[in-house]
């Protein structure tokens, strides 16, 4: 596989298939993309759906981290070929009694696949190399999500091990975790 950096495009090449991802920093349109991974086959290993009040919430979370300083972490908007094919991002939290980021995303079903994921993913570590402060980005997919693990691997990230993590806060689950250092 080879890969090209464009400024916040990756281009991401395998046999037969060429695709960019571009991050965009997520905004007041982009309500509909949490609609469309708050459904069952997005939400599997993540508690299930939550409630509209709940997105309302998530979507001005978003928005807000979106606004804050560059290291603070961000949510982006992936597109793919013109089309918002799902989200990533970042945030500040400890762990382990050490300040680190946290990486999620989410890629829509029809979207899935592609190496759109891992594409975003290593757009974002960029971005976090450029702009942010702490050394480590983690990501916590569950032990049962198969797809979540290989992005991580494939990514770059080093496996660290089992642990048990909330996700929904208070709610522990088996996970990875999953380690990229950025310094």
């Amino acid at each position: 596989m080879l890969r090209r950096r464009l400024s916040r495009t990756v281009v991401v090449w395998q046999p037969g298939r060429m695709k960019s991802v571009l991050l965009t920093p997520w905004g007041d349109g982009d309500f509909w993309l949490l609609e469309r991974k708050n459904e069952p086959a997005m939400t599997e290993h993540l508690g299930g759906p939550e409630p509209a009040e709940k997105l309302a919430d998530r979507q001005r979370r978003y928005e807000a981290l979106s606004a804050r300083e560059p290291a603070a972490g961000r949510m982006f908007r992936v597109s793919a070929d013109g089309a918002g094919v799902g989200s990533v991002g970042f945030w500040e939290r400890e762990w382990q009694g050490l300040p680190v980021y946290e990486a999620g995303w989410g890629i829509l079903p029809e979207f899935q696949g592609r190496g759109l994921a891992v594409a975003a993913l290593a757009e974002l570590l960029a971005y976090v190399r450029t702009h942010g402060t702490r050394d480590t980005v983690h990501a916590f997919p569950g032990t049962d999500h198969a797809a979540s693990n290989a992005v991580c691997r494939r990514a770059g990230f080093e496996c660290l091990g089992e642990v048990d993590f909330e996700y929904p806060p208070g709610v522990p689950h088996p996970s990875y975790d999953w380690a990229y250092r950025i310094r």
